[in-house]
Order: C-alpha cells, then sequence, then structure tokens
C-alpha cells in the first residue's frame, strides 16, 4: 500500500476487541496495493485494556498513520462514532470490522468505487466473501456467518462519506451488539436523501471459532429488532432487505412449553399434554429444519437438538425485553446540522497520530 499517494481523501476506521484477527486485518490492509488511507484509527472497546497493547499488531507501514482511541466498551456504534470523529476531516471514512481480511487490490478497488459515486451518494458498500468448507456441508453457525456475504450495508467493510455521517448524528448508540447498527443507519442515510451503491472491492470475512451455545446468545438480537421497529417502522424489514427470521414460530412455541408448565401445575393432565405435545413438535421442527442443511455429525446434532430448545425462550425473552426497553417513540440521533439533503447545495466541501 502506498501511503499517502492519493489516499488522503480516506481513513480507516476499526472498532476491536483486541482479537488475533486483528494483527490479520491489519496487515491485509497494509499489503493491499493502492492508494493508502491518510489515517488508521483502531477502537479499543475493550472495558479494561488488558493483554497485548493494540499498537503491538500494527505493521511497520501502517504506524505513523495509526491512532488508537479508547471507546470504553459502549459497543461496536459507539466506537464507530469514536472512530470517525477521531480521524480527522476527510471526506470518506472506511469501516472495517478486526476479523475481516482485505483483499490484495482492495486500496485500489476501493478509489475506483469512490471515483464513481455521485454528488448524493454516501457510501458504497464492499463484495463480502465468506468461505466453507468444501469437503462436507456448512454448520448452523458456518451458515449463519454466510448470511453476511448477502447482507446490505454491512459496515464489516463499509465507506461512508463523513459528511452523511454528519448529517445524521452517526451510528445509534442504543445498538450495543454488532446487529442491525449499520441497517439503522443505512436507512436513515437514505431517508435524508442521499444514496448508496455497491462497490466492487472483495473483502474475505472467515467463520470465527464459535462455542456450542453461540445461537442461543445471538436472540439478543430480538431487542435490536424491536428498537428497529419503532425507529423505521413494521415495514423496515423490506425496506432493509433484511430476513424475519422464526420469531412468531418462538413465541408460539414458548407460549406451548409455559401453557403445558401452568396446566401441570394447575392439575390438568390432559391441557397439559396437549400443550406439551405442541412444544415438543414444534422444537421438533426447529431442529429438524437446522439438522437437513448441515454436516450431520454427531456433535452438530447434538448441538441442535439442545439449543433448538433453548432458541425459542431466549428469542421470547429477548423480544419481550425489548418491548419494555424501548419506547414507542424513541429519539433519533442528532446530526450537526452540515445537510439533511444532499441536494440542497450545489457544491459539495472537501474538509481537509501516530501509535
Amino acid at each position: 500500500m502506498s501511503p499517502h499517494r492519493g489516499g488522503a481523501w480516506y481513513a480507516v476506521v476499526i472498532p476491536t476487541l483486541g482479537r488475533p484477527s486483528l494483527a490479520i486485518c491489519l496487515r491485509a490492509l497494509a499489503e493491499s496495493s493502492g492508494p493508502g488511507p491518510v489515517r488508521v484509527v483502531l477502537v479499543d472497546d475493550r472495558r479494561q485494556s488488558r493483554g497485548a497493547p493494540l499498537a503491538a499488531a500494527v505493521p511497520r507501514a501502517l504506524r505513523s498513520r495509526t491512532t488508537v482511541v479508547h471507546g470504553g466498551g459502549r459497543g461496536p456504534a459507539a466506537a464507530r462514532n469514536a472512530g470517525w470523529r477521531a480521524a480527522g476531516h476527510v471526506p470518506w471514512i472506511v469501516f472495517l470490522d478486526d476479523d475481516v481480511v482485505p483483499g490484495p487490490t482492495w486500496a485500489d478497488d476501493l478509489a475506483l468505487d469512490l471515483a464513481e459515486v455521485t454528488d448524493d451518494t454516501a457510501g458504497s458498500t464492499a463484495r463480502i466473501v465468506v468461505p466453507l468448507p468444501a469437503d462436507r456441508c456448512p454448520t448452523d453457525w458456518e451458515r449463519n456467518t454466510a448470511g453476511l456475504a448477502t447482507a446490505r450495508w454491512i459496515t464489516a467493510d463499509m465507506a461512508y462519506r463523513r459528511e452523511a455521517l454528519e448529517a445524521v448524528g452517526g451510528f445509534d448508540e442504543r445498538f450495543r451488539r454488532a446487529f442491525r447498527e449499520d441497517a439503522d443507519l443505512a436507512l436513515r442515510v437514505l431517508d435524508a436523501g442521499w444514496t448508496l451503491t455497491e462497490g466492487g472491492r472483495t473483502t474475505t470475512h472467515p467463520v470465527r471459532p464459535a462455542d456450542r451455545w453461540i445461537s442461543v446468545r445471538l436472540q439478543a438480537g430480538n431487542a435490536d429488532d424491536v428498537l428497529m421497529t419503532r425507529l423505521h417502522g413494521r415495514d423496515w424489514w423490506h425496506r432493509a432487505d433484511a430476513t424475519r427470521g422464526r420469531l412468531p414460530g418462538h413465541l408460539a412455541v414458548t407460549t406451548a412449553g409455559a401453557a403445558a408448565l401452568a396446566c401441570a401445575v394447575l392439575r390438568r393432565p390432559g391441557a397439559a399434554a396437549a400443550c406439551a405435545a405442541t412444544w415438543l413438535a414444534g422444537t421438533a421442527e426447529f431442529a429438524l429444519a437446522r439438522v437437513r442443511p448441515g454436516p450431520r455429525t454427531r456433535d452438530e446434532i447434538v448441538t441442535m437438538i439442545l439449543t433448538s430448545a433453548l432458541v425459542p425462550p431466549a428469542a421470547t425473552w429477548h423480544w419481550l425485553r425489548g418491548l419494555l426497553t424501548h419506547p414507542l417513540h424513541p429519539p433519533r440521533p442528532i446530526g450537526d446540522g452540515h445537510r439533511t439533503h444532499p441536494r440542497d447545495e450545489s457544491e459539495r466541501t472537501t474538509r481537509g497520530a501516530a501509535v
């Protein structure tokens, strides 16, 4: 990567928890051919910065342009806000996740992507590639990660015009997880009159290791979906081209299980048996739907059976938590008034730390 040569118009922001993948990401960024960023901002989002300092992961070619800021463990949305605000007055901010691998011609391809945008374009996405095993069917977790390849406006690799970020107030920091914060920002940018485009650069997103219970923990995203509905209305799924998931089924299965327990306590064995049979049928259908497309190994089947019993109540709990946590009309992030509609002005103004 050629430092500064034509690259003074973009900075790279990477929120991180200090995972080993950060070094791989930065090395790929440094080795990519093309104009380099004017600055790389690493946002340390660990609550307590234990372990190796982030500077140790920075290749020599990027050290003079890399700054580390602290995110305070408030989640990726807040970390990205801290990063782009610390990046300096460059026209474009490129957000990367710390577990992606930019392609060998990434910087050149980025330059082409941004050269082709129009004045009302706020952002440019990359093409995300998720490598899957060639010798077997993917596991449930691998299929889940593979969904990133078709997700719209994913901030695993997304370039945003700084002006657009300022106009809409950046990321909504109520999204505390790496989920839906990218779709929320994109919808607000589109509502402000900007457009978003698909770029041609390619970034690889490997499947990171995960334990047996990852699918249960991921159900916390149901609370974020409630916030999305509060902010953008019930049709946000279609606007964001997002999958609805199985929440209605999870609610039904959980209700059947709870009813079976209640009927048993009330000594109504017939009703308890009927509700229990409904719960069992729903759980079995869910487990089978997850086992069929997978490798069907013993470990995968056991994992699917166990988690298929736990996912519906976890999804229900987080959905209820979202209903209670997020008001019907939550306030939106506030921009600085720099611009609310890109077509209102005839010309655009470009404003222009070491580890």
